[in-house]
C-alpha cells in the first residue's frame, strides 16, 4: 500500500498549507502571519495591491470566507501558539491597558503563560526544530522569550511595533525597540528592513539546521503593515497615484470585486459610520488628499513586498526540496489598524518632536505614520470599525487553504473558523497527538479550538459558541447570530444582534424585536466569561477612545 500524501496551504490575512509528505516523514510546520492586515487585503480576496505569491495559494485552493481572530494583536497570538482563549494564555488584556482589578491574575499575565502547551513545546517533544523570526509582543524579560517557550533559533521584536529601518525606533513610552537572539539583546543590522530582515533570517536557520532528519516548525512573524508605516522608495514608487481616487472610490472598487469574487452576497451595503463621521476626500484640501494617497501608497508597498519576501522563502524550500513536505500557515492578527498612535499615550507629541512626517520624507526613516480611520474602513469593507473593536471589521481576517489535487479549487468556504482553530488542525494534518492534562512537568488546560479538516474536505462543521473580549469590548457567536457590545460613540453601549446570514455588515440591530434571541445569546456569553476566568474592567484609555482626522473628530 503506497503512503498517503497530502499537501496543504492554509491562509489568510489565515493560509494553511498540507504540503506533500509521507506518513513515514513527518511534514515541515510554518506559520506565517501578517500585521494588521484587513479582510481586502489581499488580491484574491479583493485588494487591488498585487499579491501574487499569496493569490497563487487561493487560484490552487479553497477560501475561509469566516475566519475569526482577537480585536488585537498580542490576544491573537497567544491564541494561534496555545489553541486556547487569550484569557486563559495571558493575555486578557494588553499590557498597556491593564487595569488595577486584572493585574496578577490568572489569566493576566501579559505574556504566555504556563496554563496551556505551546505549539513549540508540542512539536519540539515530537521531534521538531524549532524556530522563529518577527514580533513576538508575548512577554518581555528573557524567561518569557521564545527561547524559554520551546523555540531552538529566534530573533524577534519584543514589543508590538517599531521601525521597519535599522534606527531601531520603537513607541512614545519605550523609544529605543527591544530584540532578543535566542533569549539575549540584539541590535538589528545596518541596512535591515523589517520583512526581508525576517525573512533572511528564518531562511539561514532553517539552512543551518540542515541535514537533518528532523522536520521543522518556523514561525514567521512579519511586522508589516504595522505602523509606522514605512517601505524601501522603490517599492512605494510602485503604487504612484493609486489612491489619487480617494476613500470612496477604492472602496467601491474592493466592495464590488469582492461581490464578484463570491466573498460577499449581491447588494450588500457597506456599514461604516466614520466615512459620515470623518471627512470624505472631497472635503480634505489638495495637500491632505496628497498626504493620504501617500500613506496608501506606503501601506500597499509594504503588502505587497511582505508577498515579495514570502516569495523568496517558498523559492528556497523548493531548492531545497522542502516545500513539498511543508504544511504553511499564513494569517492575519487583526482588523486594519484606524487607531492613530497620535492618539494614545502622549503619542502626537512625541512623534512631532521626533520625525519628519513630511510629504516628501513619508513612509521613509525618520518619518511615523499610520493607515488612519478612513483607509482602515476601505480595508474592512463591508463592516464597521477595525481593529480594537469586536464588530467585524476589528476581528474578520481572510483565510484561503490549498493543495495540490484538490478538487473544486477555488470554491469558497463558508464555515465558522476561528485562530484558536489552527493548532489542532496542524497537529491532527501531521498526526501528532494534543498535548494530554500532564504536559511538561505541569498541568495544562485542553484546546479549545477544533480541527478545520472537516471544513477543508468540504463537510459541515457542528454549530459553535465563539466569545470575545478586549478593552471591555465583548461579542458572542452562535451559528448565524452574533452579540455585540461596544462603547459610545461606537456601539450603544449595550448588548447588539445581528443575523450575519442576512445582515453580513452588522447594520440591522435586531436586539428590541429578539428579545429571547438576546437572552439566549447573553447566557451563552455568561458561560464564557465564567470558562475563561474574564475579569470585566473599563479602562481608563483604550484604543478608539477618540478618532480625530484633520479638525474633524468621531467621539
Amino acid at each position: 500500500m503506497k503512503p498517503q500524501k497530502w499537501r496543504y496551504i492554509l491562509l489568510a490575512g489565515v493560509t494553511i498549507s498540507f504540503s506533500s509528505y509521507s506518513i513515514a516523514k513527518k511534514p515541515n510546520i510554518l506559520f506565517i502571519v501578517g500585521d494588521d492586515m484587513a479582510v481586502s487585503d489581499i488580491g484574491s480576496m479583493g485588494s487591488e495591491i498585487k499579491t501574487p505569491t499569496l493569490d497563487s495559494l487561493a487560484e490552487n485552493g479553497v477560501r475561509l470566507s469566516h475566519f475569526y481572530t482577537a480585536p488585537n494583536c498580542s490576544p491573537t497570538r497567544a491564541m494561534l501558539l496555545t489553541g486556547t482563549d487569550s484569557h486563559i494564555a495571558g493575555l486578557g488584556n494588553m499590557g498597556e491597558f491593564m487595569q488595577p482589578e486584572q493585574r496578577g491574575k490568572p489569566g493576566y499575565e501579559n505574556r504566555l503563560n504556563e496554563r496551556a502547551a505551546n505549539i513549540a513545546e508540542v512539536l519540539k517533544t515530537s521531534g521538531y526544530n524549532t524556530l522563529m523570526t518577527g514580533k513576538w509582543h508575548l512577554g518581555k524579560s528573557e524567561e518569557h522569550s521564545p527561547k524559554a517557550k520551546g523555540f531552538d533559533r529566534s530573533f524577534v521584536l519584543i514589543g508590538g511595533g517599531a521601525s521597519h529601518f535599522d534606527d531601531m525606533v520603537g513607541w512614545a513610552q519605550e523609544p529605543k525597540a527591544s530584540y532578543r537572539e535566542d533569549g539575549k539583546l540584539a541590535d538589528v543590522p545596518t541596512g535591515f528592513f523589517s520583512s526581508e530582515f525576517y525573512t533572511n533570517k528564518m531562511i539561514d536557520y532553517i539552512e543551518s539546521s540542515r541535514p537533518s532528519d528532523k522536520p521543522f516548525f518556523a514561525y514567521l512573524a512579519y511586522t508589516a503593515p504595522h505602523w509606522p508605516l514605512q517601505a524601501p522608495d522603490e517599492w512605494i514608487a510602485r503604487f504612484k497615484g493609486r489612491y489619487d481616487q480617494g476613500y470612496e472610490e477604492v472602496r467601491r472598487q474592493r466592495l464590488d470585486k469582492m461581490i464578484k469574487l463570491g466573498l460577499l452576497p449581491e447588494g450588500v451595503i457597506p456599514n461604516q459610520p466614520m466615512f459620515s463621521g470623518l471627512p470624505t476626500w472631497e472635503q480634505l484640501t489638495d495637500e491632505q488628499r496628497r498626504r493620504e494617497a501617500r500613506t496608501m501608497e506606503v501601506f500597499a508597498a509594504m503588502v505587497a513586498n511582505m508577498d515579495y519576501q514570502i516569495g523568496r522563502l517558498f523559492t528556497y524550500l523548493k531548492k531545497i526540496g522542502e516545500y513539498d513536505n511543508t504544511i504553511v500557515i499564513f494569517m492575519g492578527d487583526n482588523g486594519p489598524a484606524g487607531n492613530s498612535p497620535a492618539n494614545l499615550g502622549g503619542g502626537a507629541k512625541w512623534i512631532a518632536e521626533n520625525f519628519d512626517n513630511s510629504e516628501a520624507n513619508m513612509g521613509r526613516k525618520k518619518s511615523f505614520i499610520d493607515l488612519g480611520a478612513q483607509w482602515a474602513q476601505v480595508a474592512a469593507v463591508p463592516s464597521p470599525m477595525y481593529k480594537g473593536f469586536t464588530t467585524d471589521g476589528g476581528i474578520h481576517t481572510p483565510a484561503i487553504v490549498s493543495y495540490p489535487g484538490m478538487p473544486n479549487k477555488g470554491r469558497i468556504i463558508g464555515e465558522v473558523a476561528h485562530v484558536m482553530d489552527v493548532m489542532p488542525t496542524v497537529l491532527e494534518v501531521a498526526n501528532i497527538p494534543q498535548p494530554g492534562k500532564a504536559f511538561g512537568g505541569r498541568e495544562v488546560l485542553p484546546i479549545q479550538g477544533k480541527s478545520l479538516v472537516p471544513a477543508i474536505q468540504g463537510k459541515k462543521m457542528p454549530e459553535r459558541v465563539i466569545g470575545w473580549e478586549l478593552f471591555n469590548r465583548r461579542a458572542l457567536r452562535k451559528g448565524d447570530w452574533k452579540l455585540v457590545m461596544n462603547d459610545k460613540p461606537y456601539g450603544t453601549g449595550d448588548w447588539e444582534l445581528y443575523n450575519l446570514s442576512r445582515d453580513p455588515s452588522e447594520a440591522h440591530n435586531l436586539a428590541a424585536s429578539e428579545p429571547e434571541k438576546v437572552k439566549e445569546l447573553h447566557a451563552a456569553w455568561d458561560r464564557y466569561v465564567q470558562e475563561n476566568g474574564v475579569i470585566l474592567a473599563v479602562p481608563k484609555e483604550k484604543p478608539g477612545a477618540r478618532t480625530c482626522q484633520y479638525g474633524h473628530c468621531y467621539q
